[in-house]
């Protein structure tokens, strides 16, 4: 029985690529780079935005990068992030069958948050742990394995749903039950090449593997 669901976020309930894509190309342009393309910078994110920037402009430029795109970010937030479909229905029909929810994601804790409070949702979560609270990020399974102590939750009873192969692995390696959505950075056959326990096309279909009488 499932007492604890804990979900990545962009790419698995959210899409904010639209939103990433504005404050990468923002940044590109005031440091004098071409911009890129939305799907070369969907494919780059998932690691954290200090390796997202890192992978455009180089190690030795990053850590200026991240002056310039965070604070534009954070505003970008505040209108390019939407649920995906059936991601928000989601919410309520694990609540009403007293399953815990939890957040583990490689974003800055301040990004999670202006997400799911724009969102109206930061309540309904339990927990949220970002790559800045842990001592390791995702694909480590510090997080997930945290979020299970600080919920009194075995992971016998605990599913973790994520987008990306480093979601896969980090479930892997804490010994917890991990689906996979095919909606974010990874692709299908990146996905079963990672050998999660389920692959799902789009989030509404985690009901039928929770409650198959849904």
């Amino acid at each position: 029985m499932t007492r604890l669901m804990i979900f990545d976020l962009d790419g698995t309930l959210v899409n904010a690529y639209p939103a990433v894509t504005q404050s990468v190309n923002f940044t590109l342009e005031k440091l004098g780079f071409p911009p890129k393309s939305a799907d070369q910078i969907k494919r780059a994110v998932g690691w954290g935005d200090r390796h997202l920037m890192a992978q455009f402009v180089g190690e030795d430029l990053a850590d200026k990068a991240l002056k310039i795109y965070r604070p534009h970010h954070l505003k970008a937030l505040g209108n390019g992030v939407r649920f995906l479909p059936g991601a928000r229905s989601l919410i309520p029909w694990c609540k009403h069958r007293r399953i815990l929810l939890a957040i583990a994601s490689n974003r800055p804790i301040i990004f999670t948050r202006a997400i799911l409070q724009g969102l109206g949702v930061e309540k309904d979560f339990d927990v949220v742990l970002c790559a800045d609270q842990a001592q390791r990020p995702k694909p480590y399974p510090d997080m997930l394995l945290d979020i299970c102590r600080r919920l009194k939750i075995k992971k016998e009873q605990t599913l973790f749903v994520g987008d990306m192969t480093l979601d896969v692995v980090c479930g892997a390696r804490s010994k917890i039950k991990t689906v996979a959505v095919a909606t974010g950075s990874n692709t299908k056959k990146e996905l079963k090449e990672s050998k999660p326990y389920k692959i799902i096309n789009h989030i509404s279909q985690l009901r039928m593997l929770i409650d198959p009488t849904s």
